[in-house]
């Protein structure tokens, strides 16, 4: 994979490249960042760059014979660790090679949801586990077989158990040229004995702008429903190439109707509405919440004075404005996120959407209309 077919990043590319360069190539590195940043490409990339034999001041070649094998995972000394679920038949992570692999090549952004889909899960916990850490250690023992510079990416190590401090020996004091990249999300959750072991690179979520162009350029997205999915998926590429497969809502507009419904107390056209609801599908369900919940952060910020925040597109950021200013209050704004929040929980565990949204279209109606707040909210006012 090269540098060029990661979307944006273009700071932390440069930042890479630099260490390549310079020769400054930590041994030990964690490449940290929310999901559907790019950050597991972008390992990879890094290490192909590294060990190209013909690389350019932005990129590796893409046509030598390392770059070929790495295009293709197949590069003797790129070495891959991750999450698996364990069974008589899959003791170690290279007992499921070929489907990362296969997965790699389909599309390298992808979560634990999408990599549990490829494998016989079942009910097991992921995880990686003692087996495979001495399997690491086995196999960065031996010398390269044709790089300069062995390489093992292990792609969220928040799944090493305590057992993972077999590596830290390996880890601190690795053979030569021999470079570790974890690939993580969740700091608070890698084990403090290898996190202190690493040079950390923080890779940002991408903008929304980012996510925009690449639904318009490669999805053929209109200008309007790319705005609303890069909105949606909030810097996750992942998310937002999950919405392609669903049949869009106007989000914005149904929404800002539901709350004028609660505003006006509108008890007959909620219930019309709960069947419209009902009849999209439990995915646009999600997302008709999930964009009503980021909705209303942006309106919060609207209230709390901090315009300069707000990054919604100009023509739903009117319709925030009008609501903030005479419908809206911060103990309004915070209840109803929570009432949304709680209604995405139940979608997802399959409740039934008729109910759930005449419920939840009630407490629009008590929470906006008669200022009635759910237990242990705040009673915040303009």
């Amino acid at each position: 994979m090269q540098f060029k077919e990661i979307i944006g990043q273009e700071d932390i590319k440069k930042q890479l490249i630099q260490t390549v360069v310079e020769n400054r190539v930590s041994h030990a590195q964690l490449f940290l960042s929310p999901e559907g940043s790019g950050a597991l490409p972008l390992a990879i990339a890094y290490a192909q760059y590294l060990n190209c034999q013909n690389k350019s001041p932005t990129d590796s070649c893409g046509e030598c014979s390392s770059c070929r094998k790495y295009e293709r995972y197949i590069h003797p000394d790129l070495h891959f660790s991750y999450p698996f679920f364990a069974s008589a038949a899959v003791k170690i992570a290279v007992d499921v090679l070929e489907e990362w692999r296969s997965l790699l090549l389909e599309d390298p952004y992808f979560n634990l949801d999408i990599w549990r889909s490829k494998l016989s899960a079942d009910n097991k916990q992921a995880n990686i586990n003692i087996a495979e850490c001495h399997d690491i250690i086995k196999k960065l023992s031996y010398k390269a077989f044709e790089a300069d510079t062995k390489v093992l990416i292990m792609w969220l190590p928040e799944f090493l158990d305590r057992e993972g401090n077999a590596l830290l020996k390996i880890i601190e004091e690795p053979p030569a040229n021999t470079l570790f990249i974890l690939v993580a999300q969740n700091q608070e959750q890698i084990l403090s004995t290898i996190l202190s072991r690493t040079q950390i690179v923080k890779i940002p979520k991408l903008p929304d702008t980012e996510i925009e162009a690449y639904l318009i350029n490669k999805a053929a997205l209109s200008e309007n429903q790319a705005t609303e999915y890069s909105f949606l998926a909030d810097g996750n590429l992942i998310e937002a190439k999950a919405m392609l497969n669903d049949t869009p809502n106007n989000n914005a507009s149904y929404f800002a109707e539901w709350l004028r419904m609660g505003f006006g107390n509108k008890v007959p056209a909620m219930i019309a509405f709960t069947d419209t609801a009902a009849s999209w599908g439990r995915e646009n369900q999600k997302n008709f919440l999930k964009y009503g919940i980021n909705f209303l952060r942006e309106c919060s910020l609207l209230l709390s004075g901090a315009d300069d925040l707000v990054k919604l597109p100009h023509q739903t950021l009117e319709v925030a404005i009008k609501l903030s200013t005479h419908v809206l209050n911060l103990g309004m704004v915070e209840a109803l996120i929570n009432e949304l929040e709680k209604a995405h929980y139940h979608i997802e565990r399959n409740a039934n959407p008729k109910i759930l949204f005449l419920d939840v279209s009630l407490q629009l109606v008590k929470i906006i209309k008669f200022k009635t707040f759910p237990k242990g909210t705040q009673h915040i006012y303009n």
